[in-house]
């Protein structure tokens, strides 16, 4: 089972979920695939998700992009569960504080208010350091222009990295992982070389 964490003013409509989406498809595994949209509130998206993972008859892995990565970084500590981060926010309470008024989401449209209490309810799932970091994989592209490739290196210091030259935060190259990202779901991924 994957849970796919999508990032702020995001949602299921984003291209990487989508290609997640049709490729477990594809693969006979479409009920094996969640993403829903997220709330704005950090604590009541934490609630959401691990009510998912609570009801799931395995224990699944997640996928989290951008915000989506820090949720999935807070939830794989938290219940024991393996983690594939894209482009992930490493201090998403300091990332996101200068975004405190109205959003809009960019694929709904729709409006929103993120407030000073969201950006406290982040940090307190901020996760200073990881207890088995070999449960991470990082996915990483050094032209990210709206986060710092090199704290999320730093961060998961550790775990599975692959840090590609270039590229953006959306991270252009994820439809060459696709299949990766499921073996590492499953555990049949081979051991880092």
């Amino acid at each position: 089972m994957i849970i796919y964490l999508h990032g702020f003013r995001s949602s299921p409509a984003s291209e990487k979920a989508r290609l997640l989406a049709r490729h477990m498809a594809s693969r006979g595994m479409a009920d094996r695939f969640w993403c829903e949209q997220l709330p704005v509130s950090p604590r009541q998206a934490i609630d959401m998700v691990e009510d998912v993972i609570a009801r799931c008859p395995k224990t699944p892995t997640l996928v989290g992009s951008s915000l989506g990565g820090y949720y999935a970084t807070y939830l794989a500590e938290k219940h024991d569960l393996r983690a594939i981060l894209i482009n992930p926010a490493v201090v998403a309470h300091e990332t996101l504080a200068r975004f405190v008024g109205p959003q809009t989401n960019i694929y709904t449209g729709e409006t929103f208010e993120f407030t000073r209490e969201h950006v406290a309810e982040l940090e307190q799932l901020n996760v200073p350091q990881l207890s088995r970091p070999e449960r991470f994989w990082l996915l990483v592209e050094t032209g990210d222009e709206v986060l710092d490739y090199r704290q999320a290196v730093q961060k998961y210091a550790g775990a599975r990295q692959t840090v590609i030259e270039g590229g953006d935060h959306s991270f252009r190259h994820f439809p060459d992982f696709l299949d990766a990202i499921v073996e590492f779901a499953e555990g049949t991924m081979p051991a880092q070389s």
